[in-house]
C-alpha cells in the first residue's frame, strides 16, 4: 500500500482527523479496527510456572497466513500509591532478579484466584509497609507488556494512613522509604525510575493532586 493510499485510509475511517480536531477512538471502538485482529486458532501450555504461564499461540493474521504467538498468561496485580498526611509517598525497595539490582517501587502484588483488585491492594500495602489506610480510590489500570502478557496491574490511591506493622511474606525481603512527591516526579521525568506501575502511578497522582 502506498503512503497516499494510507493517508486516504485513515481520513476516510475518522472525519474527525480530516476536518477537526483530532479525537480519540480506543482500541476495537474504531471501524478499521476489525481489520487488525487475529484469529487464535489453538494454544498450548508451553511452560507452567509459580506465578505465570507461558502459552504457545497458533494464530492466523489478518491476510490469511499462519503464525506464532509466545504470551504470558498472568492472573493480574494490584499496587498502591500511598500518600501520608505530611504529603510524602510510601515506596519500597527491593532485589529484582530480572534486572539484578535494587529497584523503588511503590507497593504491589499479584492477585489470588478470584480476589478483588481493591482487597488486594490494601492487604499488599499492609503486609509490605505496615500502613492501612482509612480512604482508599481507584486511579487507573495498565497492561504492563501487552506486547507478549496479559497481565493488568490495578493502581489505587491510598490516603489517611494509620501505622500497624508490616508482616511480609516469608520470601520477601523489603525495605520502605518515604519519599515526597516532587521528588518522585523529578526522578521519573529524568528517567531515574523504571518500573511502570510507579511511573504510571507517580503521574497519574500528579495529575489529579489538585483534586485531593
Amino acid at each position: 500500500m502506498s503512503n497516499e493510499e494510507c493517508e486516504a485510509k485513515v481520513i476516510e475511517g475518522d472525519d474527525e482527523l480530516a476536518g477537526g480536531e483530532p479525537m480519540l477512538v480506543l482500541g476495537d471502538e474504531d471501524p478499521r479496527d476489525a481489520e487488525l485482529h487475529e484469529k487464535i486458532l489453538g494454544e498450548d501450555m508451553a511452560y507452567q510456572g509459580k506465578i505465570l504461564d507461558v502459552r504457545s499461540l497458533d494464530v492466523e493474521l489478518p491476510n490469511g497466513r499462519r503464525s506464532k504467538r509466545d504470551i504470558v498468561r498472568h492472573p493480574g496485580a494490584a499496587a498502591v500509591v500511598a500518600l501520608t498526611d505530611s504529603g510524602k509517598i510510601v515506596l519500597v525497595r527491593q532485589y529484582r532478579t530480572a534486572l539484578d539490582r535494587v529497584t523503588v517501587e511503590i507497593p504491589a502484588g499479584k492477585l489470588d484466584p478470584g480476589e478483588d483488585p481493591l482487597e488486594c491492594a490494601k492487604r499488599e500495602l499492609r503486609e509490605e509497609t505496615g500502613f492501612t489506610p482509612r480512604r482508599i480510590r481507584y486511579l487507573t489500570t495498565i497492561a504492563s507488556s501487552c506486547g507478549f502478557s496479559d497481565e493488568l496491574i490495578h493502581i489505587y490511591l491510598a490516603t489517611q494512613l494509620e501505622f500497624d506493622g508490616a508482616s511480609p511474606d516469608d520470601d520477601e525481603f523489603v525495605n520502605v522509604d518515604l519519599v515526597p512527591l516532587s521528588e518522585l516526579i523529578d526522578a521519573v521525568l529524568d528517567g531515574k525510575i523504571e518500573d511502570a506501575k510507579t511511573v504510571v502511578g507517580a503521574l497519574a497522582l500528579d495529575a489529579v493532586s489538585h483534586r485531593l
